[in-house]
């Protein structure tokens, strides 16, 4: 019911509302990384008069028109400045409800929608800071501004990479006797390489921001920073020491990274990730499956293909047939994936091959599939007893288990949301990230914190404009409830 003298809450309800069985509950199978909003609307029922057909945008049904909007039921008309005050909400978990809450009562949420135009301002410094992974110097300019955009506001360390760019360490407070100190992680490489800003500049347009690691994930580093901001200015509760961890490397498996991110976890009460949330409904990471690779190299008999075919050993031939039978081992119903991802081999289509291999990518949802498909691996035997095979490789990501520590932190969070009219899901997904090493530690993690959008590795990598306050405002409240 909509009072016109009241600003304090709006709930629009659309047609019946049945309780749906898995809401707020862990999706089922796995979401994609990049997956789209694939929530079905509840039909309008039997309130047809609830609210008049002309306040809805014909071009997006759920973009709703405030002037000269009237509760048909009530007769009262709803203010011209409604989006000032409100934030506009679709409940995936029971279809057919769209909620609205006032900011005017939520200091967070109300700090961050006005903070919009330095975040956008920051986050276009930081994506025009090319940094892919395979660019020392790029990647540590990245860092550069970074320990320069926190200077004043935390302790800065840079701590060496090797071949890759150095880690930045920023450290919010000290840690007290008896207190707590929380790891968040995030890493400042892209997978985009130098120059694509040329074809794909940053920009807004369609109320997203658009650019080469705007959603992953220099988008979430500036969540992150903005909730700090947004916890120092309005007073609210922070733990003692809140240590960001932003890593060089992540991008192409964290090989110098990982033991800095194991040493920090092991030191900290709770981990928080910021990875992109899943999907445009920007759901919590409860769940990830282990990531891992192997290379299989098979050495042949060189010949040539008209003379000596008989002589000849193809390695070609052999690789191929060990990808039909490493194919077999997906078992979707475990969740095993197992991808023969890139192949090559050969020299000359007259000559039959001498050298061949295949890179393999693996996932598993549980460590004793990872040992067994280990033990495949390094059983492999070639067909063809003229040809060798050598193989390399193993799990490099272990899984993130959705264990009692993490299922405690969605709780948290699904409390902190609660208190501004957010509804919080989680999620479990086949990708990967730093959260993996540290919930294999035992160490509480919750990952998908960051920006709602899509396109991650793609040209439509983009995030949601005005789902951003509401990122700054529910981090801002679980770093409230881990003190």
């Amino acid at each position: 019911m909509i009072d016109g003298d009241e600003e304090d809450e709006v709930i629009i309800a659309i047609g019946d509302v049945a309780e749906n069985e898995n809401a707020g509950g862990l999706s089922h199978g796995f979401d994609d990384e990049d997956a789209g909003h694939d929530g079905k609307i509840g039909e309008m029922a039997r309130e047809e008069g609830l609210i008049r057909s002309d306040v809805f945008d014909a071009q997006d049904p759920f973009r709703i028109h405030f002037k000269d909007a009237v509760n048909e039921q009530h007769g009262v008309t709803m203010r011209q400045n409604a989006p000032d005050l409100i934030n506009i909400q679709i409940w995936h978990g029971a279809p057919g409800i769209i909620t609205t809450v006032s900011s005017t009562q939520i200091p967070t949420l109300k700090w961050a929608e006005q903070a919009m135009p330095r975040f956008q301002k920051l986050l276009r410094a930081m994506v025009e800071v090319e940094s892919p992974s395979d660019d020392k110097a790029a990647v540590d300019r990245f860092g550069a501004l970074l320990a320069d955009t926190v200077c004043g506001e935390a302790e800065v360390k840079l701590m060496p990479g090797g071949k890759w760019g150095k880690h930045v360490i920023c450290r919010f407070g000290k840690k007290k006797r008896g207190g707590k100190q929380v790891l968040v992680l995030g890493h400042g490489d892209t997978v985009w390489p130098m120059g694509t800003l040329r074809t794909m500049p940053f920009r807004e347009g369609e109320g997203r921001l658009w650019g080469p690691g705007v959603l992953d994930m220099k988008g979430g580093l500036c969540v992150f920073l903005f909730a700090m901001r947004a916890a120092r200015e309005l007073g609210l509760p922070v733990p003692d020491s809140v240590v960001l961890q932003v890593n060089s490397d992540e991008e192409v498996g964290s090989p110098s990274s990982r033991g800095l991110t194991e040493e920090n976890a092991r030191k900290s009460a709770a981990v928080l990730v910021l990875e992109p949330g899943t999907g445009l409904e920007g759901k919590l990471k409860t769940e990830r499956k282990g990531v891992g690779g192997f290379r299989v190299a098979v050495t042949g008999r060189a010949s040539h293909a008209g003379v000596d075919f008989e002589r000849g050993a193809s390695a070609v031939l052999e690789v191929a047939r060990q990808i039909e039978r490493i194919s077999g081992w997906t078992d979707l119903r475990r969740g095993v994936t197992v991808n023969a991802g890139v192949i090559g081999g050969g020299t000359k289509s007259n000559v039959v091959a001498a050298e061949a291999w295949v890179e393999v990518d693996f996932r598993v949802r549980k460590l004793v599939d990872a040992a067994r498909l280990e033990r495949k691996f390094r059983a492999l035997r070639a067909v063809d007893s003229r040809c060798g095979i050598a193989v390399t490789g193993g799990l490099n990501r272990p899984p993130m288990v959705r264990s009692a520590g993490v299922r405690r932190l969605f709780g948290m969070a699904a409390a902190a949301g609660k208190e501004f009219g957010m509804v919080v899901e989680e999620s479990a997904t086949g990708g990967g990230s730093d959260g993996n090493f540290t919930a294999a530690l035992g160490v509480p993690t919750l990952d998908g914190l960051g920006c709602v959008g899509e396109g991650a590795h793609a040209v439509n990598e983009s995030i949601v404009l005005d789902r951003v306050p509401e990122r700054i405002a529910l981090l801002a409240g679980m770093l409230g409830r881990l003190i």
